[in-house]
């Protein structure tokens, strides 16, 4: 678990470092390293549920926020969000950012389970 934790880190501070370009990259950086940090305290055996369960709040509120724009993408046929940024094509951005909050909200609910699972294997 020591290992994917770490590769978990690796992973998050990627995503934080390549958000330079994005329109709001000062919030996905903060977002993207506050994973980055959780999954570095898990590989260091120190989870903080304070930590995990703000974070899960502030990713779930965020990706409830989008999710209006993300249906309007599944409405409209799903088409690509692979193309570069256009101004009549404003679904790419939202529907890259709830899934980039979707898959901070499942990190940080996996580094929950494990936290809880710790709890249990002390008791």
């Amino acid at each position: 678990m020591k290992i994917l934790n770490y590769i978990l880190t690796a992973l998050f501070v990627t995503f934080a470092v390549v958000q330079y370009n994005d329109p709001d990259p000062w919030k996905w950086i903060f977002l993207y390293l506050f994973v980055a940090a959780v999954s570095l305290l898990a590989a260091l055996g120190k989870y903080n549920k304070w930590l995990l369960l703000i974070g899960l709040a502030i990713f779930a509120v965020e990706a409830f926020r989008i999710y209006p724009e993300f249906q309007n993408w599944i409405s409209d046929g799903m088409p690509s969000i692979v193309d570069s940024m256009q101004a009549e094509s404003p679904h790419i951005e939202f529907v890259r950012e709830f899934l980039g909050l979707i898959l901070c909200f499942l990190v940080l609910f996996f580094h929950y389970f494990q936290f809880r699972k710790s709890q249990i294997k002390n008791l």
